[in-house]
């Protein structure tokens, strides 16, 4: 059975590394075969890969799209998700989930599962009062009255 995928004008998606867009009306494209597809919503683009897991997810994306370039984003995806586990203790269990993806060979599996990886540090860094959905990090100013 194909993959149905809908498309509004002006999305976006990548196949095979190809970026697609629609620039007409409302459309429906059907996969038949197996590809490696990432819709709008799950792109990420370099200059927003700005903060420890979102580069994780970057480079498991990049392994994802870039077959010919895989062990290379493997290996550094490696690196950043080991890096971010010994800072955040508390996503070991986000991290075995996308280890245990990536070793049963699920790419797009893993990738979805590092979406909880970069929701986590949102949280983590929220909790601190920073925002990371700036470029970069920014504190948030407190709150009058606030103690420290």
């Amino acid at each position: 059975m194909p993959l149905a995928l809908d498309l509004k004008h002006g999305d976006k998606i990548i196949i095979n590394g190809a970026v697609i867009e629609n620039s007409g009306h409302n459309t429906q494209i059907l996969v038949h075969n197996d590809a490696a597809i990432l819709r709008g919503k799950e792109i990420m683009v370099e200059g927003s890969a700005n903060t420890p897991a979102s580069r994780a997810y970057f480079a498991l994306q990049c392994a994802y799209i870039f077959p010919e370039a895989r062990q290379n984003y493997l290996r550094a995806f490696d690196e950043l998700l080991t890096d971010y586990l010994k800072a955040a203790p508390s996503a070991r269990a986000v991290g075995k989930d996308i280890v245990d993806k990536l070793s049963s060979g699920s790419l797009y599996s893993a990738l979805k599962a590092t979406r909880k990886l970069v929701s986590h540090e949102k949280k983590l860094m929220g909790d601190l009062g920073i925002d990371v959905t700036a470029k970069g990090f920014v504190a948030k100013p407190k709150a009058a009255g606030a103690k420290s």
